[in-house]
């Protein structure tokens, strides 16, 4: 299964592929720049459609667990001052994709959206420490019932020139429901409450809407 934001990209890209690969089989000598050509092409459309893939994932949908909200690595956790919306100090946790990773965003939690707002910015890689504030990103705030407010931020870079948002504020999401795409990129931040425990390392490799990122506090240590 593809993404739909993948759909013409996809179309496209077989489009050509398939015409590249005619003329190179009548047009091209000598054979082993034409297989070369045509193999090239060939690799072109296979790395697309990875790219977009979709796979169905059904999340337990459970209120004391946040989830990965996309497949990739942890490549930091740490306590930062959020100015955005909190402003207050949040336990970030961020994911970086490679361009092998699914790159579909899916909702960490279930409940409904307070904020959703869509910043231009710059291009800087996914994990340079400034590109949480000044990358191109989305920046997603759901009201959850034992979290309480949650975000997440998904970011641009290097690569990543479109980043894909479907969360609209006042509606009611569902954890590991489809919350947008970030196309060739790159980074997703979930920002959490303090006493939030948090269930992953650094370097940990995570799936979306499957790995458990953080669990609520035990009731005798709030």
């Amino acid at each position: 299964m593809f993404h739909k934001e993948g759909q013409n990209i996809i179309l496209v890209a077989f489009f050509l592929c398939a015409a590249l690969t005619l003329v190179a089989q009548f047009y091209i000598e000598p054979i082993w720049l034409r297989i070369s050509i045509q193999a090239g092409a060939i690799l072109i459309l296979v790395l697309i459609l990875q790219f977009f893939r979709n796979p169905k994932r059904v999340a337990a949908r459970t209120f004391d667990e946040i989830l990965a909200p996309a497949d990739g690595k942890v490549v930091a956790i740490e306590e930062v001052e959020e100015t955005e919306y909190f402003k207050d100090k949040r336990i970030q946790v961020s994911i970086f994709m490679s361009p092998l990773n699914v790159h579909v965003t899916r909702f960490p939690a279930s409940g409904a959206i307070s904020y959703s707002k869509y910043h231009p910015g710059k291009y800087l890689v996914a994990w340079h420490p400034k590109s949480s504030t000044e990358n191109e990103r989305t920046t997603v705030v759901i009201r959850t019932p034992l979290f309480g407010e949650i975000g997440y931020r998904q970011i641009a870079g290097a690569m990543a020139r479109r980043i894909v948002n479907y969360a609209e504020e006042g509606e009611s999401v569902q954890q590991g429901a489809d919350a947008g795409f970030i196309k060739f990129g790159s980074r997703v931040d979930l920002l959490l409450p303090l006493d939030s425990v948090i269930t992953v390392k650094l370097n940990q490799k995570v799936v979306g809407a499957k790995t458990c990122i953080a669990t609520l506090a035990p009731e005798d240590e709030e």
